[in-house]
């Protein structure tokens, strides 16, 4: 390569690291927390705890337990009801003043078996909230989420473009070498060369991920013009329901449909992923990629019967996949402990890189005084 080449590759790596370089570091310091937001959740006791009962205890009806959520904030409406993936013991309603506002909102843990009111999880407050907003959009919505899907691009540039220095740079020395007999600069340039080769792959996925997770609202909202629209285009111009049915009958209807999978979570009619008409009912499969992936039966809220159900397009299937990809779900404890090793070098990485920069500005500048005081005698 070129000398030219390598200047311009060296520009680009050292501008679209320094652009992205402080939301990176904030967006590793607030992901560390929320790959253990299960075990945190357990320790600051926000966590919903079911009591154990023996595993064929029979389950109340939905209609029940959307009785006793209700029950908890009479002038709410339902807008949806979910279970944690590997835990049917408990279901979540969400409540909120209408079912398109997310202002407003409450949220009901209700013991599936008993209907015991389980508590009622903060959604807008708590160390937890503050990390995951942080992490996801800035507390900017989506304006947010897209400037740090841009700086997320930029991460990969500057990954891709340390990849193209790395070689020529390692000519020079052996693989691993961190000159701890030179200066303290030199040390940290070797290290921050070693550790951003150690977590390149992890860097590469945990950004890419971490883009498309940033087009979740874009994605959802083409998902409804494309898929959601086609689904409930019989029902178009029809008057909102005065009364809705039964919804364990729905229920009911999306089960026999896909016996083989499990329940995932219900959206009530009127909300992102319903239309005014239905109860959006999404199945999820039972093997470890499966149960990431959501199957969604549209059931008439008025009859329980289902009107039309299809596979997620590829695009929505991508975002579902990329999800606990980004915060090391797959896996369980090793993963999670392995994500947090490489979340830690990365801080490591970022930081040094920054701090490189700054050691290399100020000695530029003292060099420049030196210059011109000479100059000046």
């Amino acid at each position: 390569m070129t000398g030219t080449n390598l200047r311009r590759w060296a520009w680009i790596h050292k501008w679209s690291s320094l652009v992205c370089t402080v939301f990176m570091l904030l967006l590793c310091l607030t992901g560390l927390p929320l790959i253990f937001h299960h075990e945190i959740g357990h320790l600051l006791g926000t966590e919903i705890e079911a009591p154990e009962m023996p595993a064929d205890t029979l389950h109340i009806s939905m209609d029940r337990v959307m009785e006793i959520a209700i029950a908890q904030h009479p002038d709410k409406v339902g807008m949806f009801a979910s279970q944690e993936e590997d835990d049917d013991r408990v279901w979540y309603v969400t409540l909120s003043d209408t079912p398109t506002s997310e202002t407003g909102m409450k949220q009901v843990a209700v013991d599936a078996r008993t209907g015991d009111v389980l508590g009622q999880p903060q959604l807008d407050n708590g160390f937890m909230y503050i990390m995951f907003s942080l992490h996801v959009n800035l507390f900017a919505g989506l304006a947010g989420m897209l400037f740090l899907g841009f700086m997320g691009m930029l991460l990969i540039v500057a990954i891709i473009s340390g990849i193209v220095l790395y070689g020529p740079f390692m000519k020079k020395l052996e693989f691993g070498t961190v000159r701890a007999d030179k200066s303290t600069r030199l040390k940290w340039l070797d290290l921050h060369n070693l550790l951003g080769i150690v977590t390149l792959a992890w860097l590469l996925v945990v950004g890419a991920t971490g883009v498309i997770n940033t087009w979740a609202d874009l994605v959802i909202k083409y998902w409804q013009m494309d898929q959601m629209a086609e689904m409930v285009a019989p029902y178009k111009g029809q008057p909102p329901l005065e009364k809705l049915g039964s919804l364990q009958k729905a229920v009911d209807a999306a089960i026999a449909l896909e016996p083989e999978m499990k329940m995932g979570f219900i959206a009530f009619p009127g909300t992102t992923f319903s239309s005014p008409h239905h109860y959006g009912v999404f199945m999820r499969g039972t093997e470890p990629l499966t149960s990431r992936l959501f199957k969604p039966v549209l059931v008439d809220a008025s009859t329980g019967e289902v009107t039309d159900s299809r596979t997620l397009p590829w695009y929505a299937t991508a975002l579902l996949i990329s999800q606990p990809l980004h915060f090391g779900d797959y896996g369980g404890r090793p993963m999670q402990i392995m994500w947090a090793i490489l979340d830690i070098l990365s801080i490591i990485v970022l930081g040094s890189g920054l701090y490189l920069w700054i050691v290399r500005r100020k000695t530029s500048e003292a060099r420049l005084a030196k210059l011109i005081q000479a100059h000046q005698t």
